[in-house]
This record gives structure tokens, sequence and C-alpha cells, in this order.
């Protein structure tokens, strides 16, 4: 299915970009990854090769998805190198770990920068061009906080639902022209998105919390995304805690999730 398909990744140096990428290479697609880290990225380069992809068939391309002035430049290279782009996996973002009364607007700032905006930013440079071909997919890494407000993440979550509103509303605009779009939510995975979340001064909190710990492993996670992906599920909903339950229980019985997440604080 994915075999000779250009698939762009953002956010590939680690995590859930890093796992798709060597899903991907398995599966003999042409990877673009993406990121700012270009000695990580060169790592999952080669990581990809040991699982059989030629060294030709995935380029690195070191993308900030903040400097938006870049992204065509970025979209001609990645045309150049594989003559269409029939994937774009929006996996770039960053979290926090602060309180609303001590979180600086900068904060606030940077998280719809990097998690809302910049998502934004690159599909808008890559659509016309899958418009063009008649066919692509778009996808976008939400989280359960896309859906459900908890503490000392109000940026997060914030930001989160934003972008499940605006790839829904793609959907809507795109799904007539062959494109497909794809919402994930994540529950809690184990990678290093605690690590690199935002303090409210802006600085990164450097540790694992303990619900990422014990969160699904990362390769399961790829693993399940990657099957909603062969399915045509247009919302992945991925991970094993009790988060995931709360999905529901927003849908159904909203007070329920709202005093449940109150004694988070």
């Amino acid at each position: 299915m994915f075999k000779d398909k250009t698939v762009w990744i953002t956010g590939a140096s680690s995590g859930i970009g890093e796992a798709l990428a060597l899903q991907f290479a398995a599966q003999g697609a042409r990877i673009v990854l993406s990121a700012r880290r270009i000695d990580e990225l060169d790592r999952v380069r080669d990581a990809c090769t040991s699982q059989g992809l030629s060294a030709g068939n995935v380029l690195v391309l070191p993308l900030d998805v903040t400097d938006f002035e870049s992204m065509p430049a970025a979209v001609n290279t990645v045309c150049s190198a594989f003559g269409r782009i029939d994937m774009l996996i929006n996996n770039a973002g960053i979290s926090q770990r602060s309180l609303c009364v001590d979180t600086d607007m900068s904060v606030y700032r940077r998280l719809f920068e990097v998690d809302v905006l910049g998502q934004i930013a690159l599909t808008k440079a890559v659509l016309p061009l899958m418009l063009g071909q008649g066919s692509g997919h778009i996808v976008i890494t939400s989280s359960v906080a896309g859906k459900i407000g908890v503490p000392l993440r109000t940026g997060y979550c914030a930001s989160k639902h934003a972008v499940m509103g605006f790839y829904d509303a793609l959907r809507a605009e795109t799904s007539r022209h062959g494109i497909t779009v794809t919402t994930i939510t994540p529950g809690f995975i184990k990678t290093n998105i605690s690590v690199n979340a935002l303090k409210g001064d802006g600085s990164e909190l450097g540790e694992m919390t303990g619900e990422i710990s014990g969160g699904m492993e990362v390769n399961r996670c790829a693993g399940v995304i990657m099957e909603g992906f062969r399915k045509g599920t247009p919302e992945i909903a991925v991970g094993e805690g009790m988060e995931m339950k709360a999905l529901w229980l927003k849908r159904f019985f909203p007070r329920a999730i709202f005093k449940k997440v109150a004694t988070m604080a």
C-alpha cells in the first residue's frame, strides 16, 4: 500500500515521528525526514536504510516549522527529489507543564506557533500540489488533550483543540478532490514529550513524568497508527491507559470528566 509512496514526516527526529518513519521504511516508501536536529535526522535515516530501504529513498530535510517563509523551498526540494508528495504527516510539536497563572504569554505564543500555525503553514504549502495531483493524504498528530482539557496544559490543550478543528474542517473542504485527512489522538505514549515540555518561564521541564513513562510503547503506537492508515480511519485514537476511556466519558458524561480532571490539579 505504501511502497514507492512519498511520505513527508515532520518531528521525525524522535518519538512517534521516528517510529512511523521506520514503519514506512519497512513498507518500501520514499521518506522525507524533517525536524530541526540534523544529527538526529541522520540517525533516523540510517535506521531506515538498515531496514533495507535504499539511501536514495530517504531525504533528510531540516525544517523549523515556525519558519513559514522557508516552506515553499522545502516543498520544491521534496518535489525535485521524488516528483510528488503523497502523504504529509504533521507531527512536530511541543507540550507544556505549568499552571495558567504561572505561564508567560510568550510560552502560549510559542505553543501556538509550533503546534498550530506551523502545521497549518506547511499544510498550505503542500496542499496546492496535492490538489494538482488529484490525490494526497494529510495527517496531523493531535492528542487526547485535543478533546479534553487537563491541568498544567492550558496552552497545549488549546493548541491541540485548535488543530483538531482546523483539520476536521479541511477534511470537509478537500474530500471531493481526492484528498484524505487523518487526525491522530494519542494518549500517553512513552516518548520525550514531557522532557521537552515548556514550563511557565519557557524553559524545558527536563524530565519524563510518571504518566508518560508508564505509557504505551512508541513502536506499538506507530503500529496502531499504520493500521488506521490502512483502514482509512479518519480519526485514530491510540493509547492503552485510562485517558482513552476519558474520550468516551467526555462525549456522554462531560460533568464526570470535568470532576475527574479537576482532581489532577
